[in-house]
């Protein structure tokens, strides 16, 4: 973990949260285990993800900026065990100290059921901290689940259930795999920042999603049935008499999974192409066309 998340970035405290979701993505892209084998990489990955999971959320930042938490995100301890010595009514202020009640101190830091300790005792029992990572996927991914093989700092390769109409920011909790714990104490857990990259066809609202679908001149003046794309696989479209480009189609239940296994919609985005080349035929049926049919689009409506 690095002491300063934004040099493990290579970003400024000035820099915006747009910046540290740029600056996290192109380290992710050259340094990541899967593409990188170069030790070093891994390291650098690691700690911009440490990074990233600490400052991505804005709350969380001004937090680390005024002290309150450390660059793991933990919040940073006030009892130390001089506290307790200088305590107007603690026998360890003044003299030797009496390691039979020195279980108290490490109960208050480590929980009642965690910490137990004695004179004569050699260890203690605690929970493993948890470690925080980001896991990008694409949207496709997101939207249809699956599952993803990720790389652990240890080694270890784990295949990651990724839910139906996952979010961006979204955690996933995977139970004991974090860092093992002191004692008999268990591990923690590895919490998996998901982050979703762009997808130039999908743009996603809630749990809407809309896509722009090209037709032709014919397809717009006719209408017909047109092959249109949607998580589930294509389907046909019917595309309206007169279409216009920016015209926006709903196909119902064609969305994401949200809350109570309801799926949003889908909205298509009409967008007429031209032909590749305009032959004098098609030109000449518009020059006639338009010496009785003329309009104009750009008027005041």
């Amino acid at each position: 973990m690095a002491d300063d998340p934004y040099k493990a970035l290579g970003l400024s405290k000035t820099a915006t949260q747009d910046d540290i979701k740029k600056a996290y993505r192109r380290i992710a892209k050259t340094d990541h285990p899967d593409l990188n084998p170069d030790p070093a990489a891994h390291e650098r990955f690691k700690a911009a993800s440490s990074a990233y999971d600490l400052l991505k959320d804005a709350e969380q930042r001004a937090r680390f900026d005024k002290g309150q938490i450390d660059a793991s995100g933990q919040e940073r301890q006030r009892h130390y065990y001089r506290d307790y010595a200088q305590a107007g009514d603690n026998p360890y202020r003044q003299g030797a100290p009496d390691f039979d009640d020195l279980s108290d101190v490490f109960s208050d830091l480590f929980g009642q059921g965690g910490a137990q300790r004695r004179a004569g005792a050699r260890s203690f029992d605690m929970r493993g901290q948890d470690q925080r990572f980001t896991l990008e996927i694409d949207f496709m991914t997101a939207a249809r689940g699956g599952s993803q093989r990720i790389t652990m700092p240890d080694g270890a390769v784990l295949e990651v259930k990724i839910p139906e109409g996952a979010r961006d920011g979204q955690i996933i909790r995977l139970r004991g795999k974090g860092a093992s714990g002191y004692g008999d104490g268990q591990p923690g857990d590895a919490l998996l920042t998901l982050v979703i990259s762009d997808d130039p066809d999908w743009r996603r609202d809630g749990d809407d999603v809309e896509t722009t679908l090209p037709i032709t001149i014919d397809e717009a003046v006719l209408g017909g049935k047109v092959e249109a794309e949607t998580i589930d696989g294509a389907v046909m479209l019917t595309i309206p008499r007169g279409a216009s480009s920016g015209q926006k189609l709903r196909l119902k239940g064609r969305g994401l999974k949200g809350e109570g296994g309801r799926r949003g919609d889908q909205h298509v985005v009409l967008k007429i192409v031209m032909p590749p080349r305009v032959d004098e035929e098609l030109a000449r049926f518009m020059e006639n066309w338009r010496q009785d049919n003329a309009y104009d689009p750009r008027g005041v409506r």
